[in-house]
């Protein structure tokens, strides 16, 4: 598992500006720190793709170089995900992506339920595939989101990626996944609270982004 916030970086402060009560009021910096945090992570990723040598051609000599195999593909979950996603597609800029919509329902029980919306996805036999949402709380829907996923194939591996996670979700995707995967995370907090959000967090990463939903 690779935790960004375990060594300090800049990225710390982009963790930090997404928590701030006063620095949260600004949209577009939350989307900014969204992104950036994708880009960073999404370089990370890359360290771990198989690469292959191929011979590029200057105006003045050739040269060889390490190039990755094949490009992931990258699949963000609607509609929090979204400027976390064009960060990893900043620098995946030839991958193929896919969309799931999935969202935790609010009821009386203790329950957690998760509704899934629409869906598409290129094929993602032999591929490998990031997940990416920015908040990994209890886990339940990033696992409905990968069982939907496998209808289009099965992928050689998912990489699981989230700016902030809890221990539990954490814990219960490693309890309940079946397929090769390996987690990329930008801050581990504390816990979930009884309402199973993550504490200290940082709030509703989709309203933060893009506005109160009704």
């Amino acid at each position: 598992m690779f935790i960004l916030a375990n060594q300090p970086s800049i990225a710390n402060q982009f963790i930090a500006e997404m928590r701030d009560i006063r620095v949260q009021q600004d949209r577009m910096r939350f989307r900014e720190n969204l992104k950036r945090l994708g880009s960073i992570l999404a370089y990370e990723i890359s360290k771990s793709f198989p690469y292959e040598e191929k011979e590029i051609t200057s105006p003045l000599a050739s040269s060889n170089t390490l190039l990755p195999s094949s490009q992931p593909v990258l699949i963000a979950v609607l509609r929090a995900s979204l400027p976390f996603y064009n960060g990893f597609l900043s620098v995946f800029d030839q991958s193929e992506s896919g969309f799931i919509g999935a969202f935790r329902k609010e009821n009386t029980s203790d329950e957690i339920q998760i509704n899934l919306g629409y869906h598409a996805s290129p094929s993602l036999d032999g591929k490998i595939v990031i997940l990416a949402d920015p908040m990994l709380a209890t886990g339940k829907s990033f696992l409905a989101s990968i069982e939907k996923l496998l209808e289009h194939g099965t992928p050689s591996k998912i990489h699981i990626a989230a700016a902030f996670a809890a221990p539990e979700g954490i814990q219960y995707l490693q309890n309940h996944l079946k397929i090769p995967h390996q987690f990329w995370i930008g801050v581990v907090d504390e816990k979930l609270n009884a309402q199973s959000y993550i504490v200290p967090g940082l709030g509703d990463a989709g309203d933060l982004a893009f506005g109160p939903k009704l």
